[in-house]
């Protein structure tokens, strides 16, 4: 885990984020932490981790999700090198019968 982010700041960030309790919630509050622009950047390179634990190519990926190769890459660098946090939201996803997002 990159210790550069562990701060105080970011452990409140992420307290304030665990106590919600619902998806109604989680739109209240991530639309007044983070700009439009903003949250959709962060829901497109979710969308692209999806594609790619699916195999999907970055041809297709870029197509459906906007999103640019440079992206795609380093979501892709996160799926194969990171602290496996994709992986871990989508395994309990998948454990909950809960839809990982597919755009295909």
């Amino acid at each position: 885990m990159n210790e550069k982010i562990k701060t105080r700041a970011v452990d409140q960030l992420f307290d304030a984020i665990l106590s919600l309790e619902n998806r109604e919630e989680c739109y209240r509050f991530f639309e007044d932490l983070c700009t439009v622009n903003e949250l959709l950047s962060l829901s497109q390179r979710y969308e692209v981790a999806s594609m790619l634990s699916r195999k999907k190519t970055y041809l297709d990926i870029a197509e459906k999700t906007g999103a640019s190769t440079a992206t795609i890459s380093r979501v892709n660098r996160s799926l194969n090198y990171g602290n496996d946090g994709y992986a871990l939201v989508f395994d309990r996803l998948a454990s909950a019968n809960r839809p990982v997002p597919k755009n295909d």
